[in-house]
């Protein structure tokens, strides 16, 4: 058995890792392509990429492989050999169900230990690829920005010789606007590979320089410059190819690069810091907008106060006592007051929702260490039967299946982790959510596997169709035959 599961895993296992790279890449495809990376760095970057696949393709692939070694031995009336002579399909899977605990525990330790460093070292990466700059390129046309402080439009481009016709450049390198223009008829580029230079040799051109623009005080000596040239050289620096990399601790702050005993430090701590700023606003909200500070707006109302201890039971009252001028003052302060505690309370509201999320989002990676494990239980106990019972082998139905179990788990996923994030639910519901739901599954198909149901027997299926069709048939004549009598016996 052992044998007859390895094969099939370990080839699933890497045409899963396969798919899923490509799904990656397929969507950041904009993003790597077109910016000089040396064939070193996309290495580096596809290898940080696949370490953080494999909680993710080892569910996919224990599923498909148990499907495909059940549903061969089904088909090749194996299974039936083996419970003919009094062999169990527990006892069949008995050494399987020992490496898949193997396979759970090993993912839940991967999971913890090497999934936060892959994922550190794979987003600071694609960071530091983001923020590289583009390869210059040319389009005719269109103005390009690659080279900084330059705006360039060709119309068109002589591929064979490289030469570039009807140029038009704006330099802005001071930051102080198009101020420095230059139209050429032609020009072509000369690029030094031994240093970071590159000449723009124009010919018969002009060039257009507002002085004043640029410096207003030297507006009465230099106001306005044009220079014709049949040929001129501009030296410009060039990009840096060269990938920069950032400093990793920026990273390692967020929950997907942290083990279990960090989540659990960072989500008490952060509690705690939540409710001791909660605390502390409240207080200061109270002493700030309902305690007044000590002034001599504060005496005097504390005078008025004991003045009219006793003698005025009603505030509107008191109020109406009032000249308008005092009345309108009243209703000022007030205002102002009311504006500025509900502003604090937005501002404080906004903290307390960004920090409740980042806490939420420490609760869901600490249950996704378990939930990734053990979805590879789940999924054998729900491959190995379910292949048992549809007795079909290879790559054809066993991987329809597999793919739509697989969906059907990613979704539920995905809906409960999102309900979680919007504290809908709490982040144990939304990560368990999906393996409470298949669990049951697991166990039906696990009882029909033994039980020798017929559940993707056609002919069954077919059978029970015919005795329900057969039902409502009867049912049907047994009314007109009551509503015949009854016409009969009105006549």
């Amino acid at each position: 058995m052992l044998k007859s599961f390895i094969g099939p895993f370990v080839a699933t296992f890497f045409i899963s890792m396969f798919v899923l790279i490509m799904q990656f890449l397929w969507r950041m495809i904009d993003e790597i392509v077109g910016k000089g990376l040396e064939f070193t760095v996309i290495a580096e970057l596809l290898i940080y990429l696949s370490t953080t696949l494999v909680p993710m393709a080892l569910p996919l692939a224990v599923l498909l492989s148990s499907i495909m070694t059940f549903g061969s031995l089904g088909e090749n009336y194996e299974l039936i050999a083996l419970k003919s002579a009094g062999i169990s399909l527990y006892r069949i899977m008995k050494p399987l169900i020992i490496l898949i605990v193997c396979l759970t525990i090993f993912a839940f330790f991967f999971s913890n230990n090497i999934l936060p460093v892959a994922n550190l070292k794979f987003y600071s990466l694609l960071y530091d690829i983001r923020k590289q700059k583009p390869e210059m390129s040319f389009k005719e046309g269109i103005f390009t920005n690659d080279l900084e402080g330059y705006s360039i439009k060709i119309d068109k481009i002589n591929k064979e010789t490289g030469m570039m016709y009807n140029m038009l450049i704006y330099e802005h390198k001071e930051g102080s606007g198009n101020y420095d223009v230059t139209k050429a008829d032609s020009g072509r580029m000369v690029g030094d590979p031994k240093s970071n230079l590159m000449e723009l040799i124009l010919y018969s051109g002009h060039s257009y320089t507002d002085e004043g623009m640029k410096n207003p005080s030297s507006r009465k000596s230099y106001p306005f410059r044009r220079l014709k040239f049949d040929k001129e050289t501009v030296l410009i620096e060039l990009p840096e190819t060269d990938l920069k990399r950032s400093d990793e601790d920026g990273f390692r702050s967020y929950a997907m690069m942290l083990n279990l005993d960090q989540l659990e430090h960072t989500i008490d701590s952060s509690q705690n810091a939540l409710n001791t700023r909660k605390a502390g606003d409240t207080k200061k909200l109270l002493s700030n907008n309902y305690q007044r500070s000590k002034s001599p707006t504060r005496e005097r109302d504390s005078i008025l106060f004991e003045e009219s201890r006793g003698k005025y039971s009603d505030k509107d009252s008191l109020f109406s006592a009032f000249d308008i001028e005092e009345q309108r003052r009243a209703v000022d302060n007030a205002l102002q007051y009311a504006r500025e505690v509900k502003q604090r309370i937005q501002d404080d509201y906004h903290f307390y929702v960004a920090q409740q999320e980042n806490i939420i989002k420490s609760k869901l990676e600490w249950h996704r260490k378990f939930t990734l494990s053990f979805a590879c239980f789940i999924f054998f106990f729900i491959g190995a039967p379910l292949g048992a019972i549809i007795r079909k082998g290879g790559l054809g139905m066993p991987v329809v299946v597999s793919v739509l179990l697989f969906i059907i788990y990613y979704i539920i996923s995905m809906m409960g982790e999102r309900s979680a994030k919007e504290a809908v639910v709490s982040p144990a519901v939304g990560m368990w959510i999906s393996a409470f739901i298949l669990l049951p599954l697991g166990i039906v198909l696990t009882y029909k596997s033994v039980t020798d149901s017929e559940m993707m027997n056609t002919e069954a299926y077919k059978l029970f169709f015919e005795k329900v069709l057969k039902f409502f048939q009867r049912k049907k004549k047994s009314e007109k035959e009551e509503t015949d009598s009854e016409t009969e016996f009105n006549d």
